[in-house]
């Protein structure tokens, strides 16, 4: 009777070790926590100049600020813009989700995609494609995003805003640290 309820133990001991190895999130790929990691150095205060393409009047060569900060005990990077003359000020939000670099960008035009980065070979970009979106999309939505890194103190953005009739705006941005005068909001 003994070797049965040993036996049982160990079977019983097995399945719960099973299940709760099924119900933890997967570690993320190596890949997609390297990127996140490279993408947690751009954290400070960010300033630089926009170019569009088609040329959207209202932004095009207007200055914008960029603060990027890692928080939530270094489980989200903090993406929040203010451009010169706009009164928006979209946040994005960078996190890895079981096994996967993901953006999710809360836009001024009331609707959040979400988009799944992947880095560049020489690991110098991470882009993200467009998974979903909630929220209305009447006006359009982020459709794609790029970081590239150029050095400690430079960086480039690259967004794509998809227009209703699937046309699109490209939004770049070339990024420099903001001296500690303007790091302040």
């Amino acid at each position: 009777m003994k070797p049965l309820r040993i036996l049982l133990s160990l079977a019983l001991l097995a399945l719960s070790t099973a299940a709760l190895a099924a119900t933890a999130p997967p570690a993320a790929p190596p890949d997609a926590k390297a990127s996140f990691d490279s993408l947690k150095t751009l954290e400070g205060a960010w300033e630089g100049v926009i170019t569009t393409d088609p040329p959207v009047p209202d932004i095009e060569g207007k200055t914008t600020k960029i603060w990027l900060r890692v928080t939530s005990m270094g489980n989200v990077l903090m993406h929040e813009m203010k451009s010169e003359g706009r009164p928006d000020n979209p946040i994005t939000m960078l996190y890895l989700d079981e096994g996967r670099l993901l953006l999710t960008h809360y836009c001024d035009a009331g609707n959040r995609p979400r988009m799944v980065g992947t880095a560049s070979p020489d690991g110098k970009t991470v882009d993200f494609e467009y998974l979903d979106v909630s929220g209305p999309t009447k006006y359009g939505h982020m459709h794609h995003a790029a970081f590239t890194a150029i050095d400690a103190d430079h960086h480039t953005e690259d967004w794509t805003f998809m227009l209703p009739g699937d046309k699109h705006v490209r939004a770049h941005f070339d990024l420099h640290r903001a001296a500690a005068a303007v790091a302040s909001k």
